[in-house]
């Protein structure tokens, strides 16, 4: 896992309801969560878009998420296209008994700035992009 920032995009306390038959946090769960702080980094670039998941690559589970856990979520930007935005998230967990906190996954996302209707549009808007 990469150098995370110093604050995460989100932070949560994982709880019973979202743990699945082994007694671990439910994977699903925790895609969901990275899905959201993944948003949150690409609407950094322009908060007047609306941006759509379109793929989540090679997500990586380390180690498991166990109830009690303070799970963070770091985002990095990786790219910037012109409709389309990369965005890499280091998951960490808290342990809620030894404090310890452990690398758990790891997702690369990539988002596409869409219009009311759903059409993709630009990230940046023109006059904001710099001259070429």
């Amino acid at each position: 896992m990469s150098d995370c920032p110093p604050d995460p995009s989100i932070r949560v306390t994982l709880l019973p309801r979202d743990t699945n038959s082994h007694g671990s946090i439910f994977g699903g769960v925790i895609l969901s969560h990275i899905d959201l702080a993944g948003a949150i980094e690409a609407q950094k670039l322009n908060p007047d878009r609306q941006f759509v998941t379109v793929a989540m690559d090679e997500v990586i589970f380390h180690q498991p998420v166990y109830v009690g856990d303070v799970v963070s979520f770091y985002t990095r930007l990786e790219r910037v296209g012109r409709t389309s935005v990369r965005v890499h998230v280091d998951v960490r967990a808290r342990r809620r008994r030894s404090r310890e906190e452990v690398p758990v996954t790891e997702a690369d996302l990539v988002f596409v700035a869409v219009d009311e209707d759903r059409r993709p549009v630009p990230v940046l808007d023109e006059d904001a992009r710099p001259p070429a």
